[in-house]
Parts: C-alpha cells; structure tokens; sequence
C-alpha cells in the first residue's frame, strides 16, 4: 500500500504560478514511476509530467517550457512536486499525484484544484 497526500493549488491569473505537493508513503521502496494527471472539465485525464525510472522526465506538449517536476526522497517518504509557471486558462482542471508501484499497480491522491483566471 501507497498513501499519497496532495496540496497546492488555488486560484490564480492568467501568467501566474503556483507549486503543487506530492507526498507519498507506505511501501515507497517499490515506486517505478511518479506522475502529476490532471482532468479539465468534460474533458479525459491528461498526464501532464512524469518522473520514471532512471529519474526520466517527460512532459505533455501543452506544459514544455512552463512546468518543472520534480523529486525528492526521505527516509519513509517521498515528494513530488510541480512547478507551474505562465499558467493559462488551459490549466485548470483538478490535478492528482499518481504513484506507480511494482505490479503496475497505480495509487492516486484525493486531488486538488487548480483554477486560472483569464
């Protein structure tokens, strides 16, 4: 079992930023990859960054340039974090930490909501 625990997010205008948090714990030794997912209204969850094995970064095309992931481990638990700049309109959506452990087995945050302004 994977506990995962969001924070961050908020309003913000158009060209601001914000920081998301990520904390994971549990059985964290078996972590293959991290992810922040997001999901605009009426709209399918979109992966937007991802730190895999071998600490490979990837980003969506749509936040290249503007968002920054990253990762730190502690003893018992490990933290992930989005930085998002420029931010737009775009952007909003409620944005989730998703873990993926051994087994392919995916654990995921409660969520939280990220709303820029235009």
């Amino acid at each position: 079992q994977v506990q995962v625990v969001e924070s961050g997010g908020g309003l913000v205008q158009a060209g601001g930023s914000l920081r998301l948090s990520c904390a994971a714990s549990g059985r964290i030794f078996t972590i293959i990859a991290m992810r922040w997912v997001r999901q605009a209204p009426g709209k399918e969850r979109e992966r937007v960054a991802q730190i895999g094995s071998g600490d490979r970064i990837t980003y969506a095309d749509s936040v290249k340039g503007r968002f920054t992931i990253s990762r730190d481990d502690a003893k018992n638990e490990v933290f992930l974090q989005l930085h998002m700049n420029s931010l737009e309109s775009e952007d909003t959506g409620v944005y989730y930490c998703n873990v993926l452990v051994g087994g392919a087995i995916p654990y995921w945050g409660q969520g939280t909501q990220v709303t820029v302004s235009s």
